[in-house]
């Protein structure tokens, strides 16, 4: 049986004209001025005005198109998106830099105490379905690994390619990451590794399209990327990335044969039941999937609540959808279709 993979939108989204019916209910859709406490700026409404964000910057190539769509659509909207590290982006939350963070987790504990105290109630929207790609040189002939193997590595069990395989010209294998203190190496340390530290000869390259060059030109390189970077195949930067390093494709299954190696498109990052799994053994679920969250601590119906909106409703999710990604507002349907004879 053959496989399809459909997408369609679910309903009950709110919709950015019921924000601004919303919005103008209150007194500063009319005033225009400053609100009576503490001098807050109230002259922004959910499609216009100017608003600071913080986003992670893997996500930089998928945010920068909605930033771009928003503020074509509604040209009075101004919003100023900084990409930064992880941490980075939750500070600036947490010290009131920003009113929106784009982010692949929600707030800890102490994050959600922090402002508690500042009698803030921060609300996070579920957006899309990031994948972690691990990228090699063109010429390394090890692109199929399972999560075992790459567990070992990215601890430093496994330093040499000849453990991984037979191979033995490629030498040690250099573990590199997009920056210090990344959401990357952050999930992975939590998810892949439970908890245990990253191997002490990793690097940071200091950037995602540093990192990708840096593959390209070390052949015993391995690296990690957000899908994003390597997906959107309109894009001529992805397309001049992917003629430069190959994406390897993994599997978390225990004895795979090689139609079990799987790469991070949508098709693997669309969530499957264990149900259709069991019905279908060639399904899966990517082993290294991860949420995409908007977390904001606006108070009110602002600008930031307003593009939160965007990329939660339909335009936003199809702009997820073309960048590779798995829109989180969508459904996946597995449709069987029968074998020609």
């Amino acid at each position: 049986m053959k496989n399809l993979i459909k997408l369609f939108s679910t309903s009950g989204r709110t919709t950015l004209a019921a924000l601004l019916l919303v919005a103008c209910s209150l007194p500063s859709c009319n005033s225009g001025g400053k609100g009576a406490a503490g001098g807050e700026d109230f002259s922004d409404t959910p499609t216009s005005g100017t608003v600071s964000i913080s986003v992670d910057e893997t996500f930089a190539p998928v945010l920068e198109s909605q930033v771009d769509t928003f503020q074509k659509l509604y040209t009075e909207a101004h919003v100023k998106a900084a990409y930064q590290p992880e941490d980075s982006v939750f500070l600036n939350l947490l010290n009131d830099k920003v009113k929106v963070i784009v982010a692949s987790r929600e707030l800890n504990v102490e994050e959600k105490k922090v402002l508690d105290k500042q009698q803030m109630q921060p609300h996070a929207t579920r957006i899309g379905i990031d994948g972690l790609a691990i990228i090699v040189h063109p010429s390394n002939p090890d692109s199929l690994l399972t999560v075992a193997q790459l567990r070992d590595i990215f601890a430093g069990k496994t330093t040499q390619w000849s453990q991984v395989s037979s191979h033995k010209s490629l030498g040690g294998i250099n573990v590199v990451f997009d920056a210090n203190r990344s959401s990357t190496s952050r999930f992975l340390r939590d998810t892949l590794l439970r908890g245990a530290a990253l191997t002490p000869k990793a690097f940071a390259a200091q950037s995602n399209p540093k990192l990708l060059d840096y593959v390209a030109t070390h052949p015993s390189a391995i690296g990690v990327v957000g899908v994003n970077w390597i997906s959107d195949f309109d894009d001529p930067n992805v397309r001049g990335f992917l003629r430069k390093v190959r994406v390897a494709s993994i599997t978390a299954r225990a004895n795979p044969t090689k139609d079990d190696y799987i790469q991070p498109y949508q098709v693997y990052l669309a969530q499957k039941t264990a149900e259709q799994i069991a019905a279908d053994p060639a399904l899966q679920n990517y082993p290294l999937r991860r949420t995409i969250y908007a977390i904001s601590r606006e108070a009110r119906t602002g600008l930031g609540t307003g593009f939160v909106s965007f990329i939660a409703g339909q335009k936003g999710q199809l702009i997820f959808q073309k960048s590779g990604l798995m829109p989180a507002n969508v459904q996946a349907r597995i449709v069987s279709t029968p074998k020609r004879i």
